[in-house]
């Protein structure tokens, strides 16, 4: 049985005033029947951590490296999200895709990296909106998939999270058909080349646009197993309420 999953990405925003949205987002979710994953800035990771021990809240990285060690200024690798207390990170978001060219092979070697360090990986695959518009959404997402995921996986330890492009921060989400017509796609995919076992124990998110109006309808749709969101994420009262709908689906 998939445990459910709501992960929160919150990119390049956030000081430590902002770790009081984490106590907060605590305090109103003590016991939740899902689990709850804060992705927050680098730089915050070992504060929220620390504020976080005592909780069911898991603080996860938005990178790592491919290297354990050497000469990457500016870098952080798998084991240094571990030693700030870490236990996931995102990786191959489409942000990360565009802004810094990551590859499908890049991505690859960076997830080997966080597997092998233990770390639950959260890897992005997704369409912008001229594939979409081309019909060609399954096969960007065929080979996201290939080229991104290694080949030594668990389905404890891997997420696939479907985000498509254009509806990232755009307030368009696909509708149900769509959204269930790829994640159904993906677990096909993930069975066929894995099996069964590890294919359909592998946590399916979706991602772009999720709020707390349109949370309940999204999970809903089957093979949604939770959610990775991003700006509804940086307040405690806007992530809680989809928190909440992912606890009654």
């Amino acid at each position: 049985m998939r445990r459910k999953l709501a992960a929160g990405n919150w990119k390049m925003n956030g000081t430590g005033p902002a770790l009081a949205q984490l106590e907060a987002l605590a305090k109103a979710h003590p016991d939740p029947s899902v689990d709850i994953l804060v992705c927050p800035p680098a730089t915050l990771i070992d504060r929220a951590a620390r504020i976080l021990r005592d909780t069911p809240i898991a603080i996860g990285g938005q990178d790592c490296h491919a290297e354990t060690t050497g000469a990457h200024t500016g870098d952080i690798s798998a084991e240094m999200l571990r030693d700030a207390g870490a236990t996931a990170v995102i990786l191959g978001h489409s942000e990360r895709r565009a802004d810094h060219g990551e590859t499908n092979e890049t991505v690859r070697i960076k997830a080997r990296a966080a597997l092998q360090a233990g770390l639950v990986t959260i890897i992005c695959v997704g369409e912008s909106l001229s594939e979409r518009e081309a019909a060609n959404t399954l096969d960007i997402i065929a080979g996201q998939l290939s080229g991104s995921i290694p080949d030594l996986v668990t389905g404890e330890q891997l997420v696939i999270a479907y985000e498509p492009i254009w509806a990232i921060g755009t307030g368009k989400v696909p509708d149900t058909n769509e959204i269930g017509e790829v994640h159904g796609f993906i677990r096909t995919r993930l069975e066929r080349r894995f099996g069964t076992g590890v294919g359909r124990s592998v946590r399916l998110l979706y991602g772009g646009s999720v709020k707390a109006s349109n949370a309940a309808e999204i999970f809903a749709v089957p093979d949604v197993d939770g959610a990775l969101v991003g700006g509804a994420s940086l307040k405690a009262d806007d992530f809680s309420p989809i928190v909440e709908a992912l606890e009654s689906a």
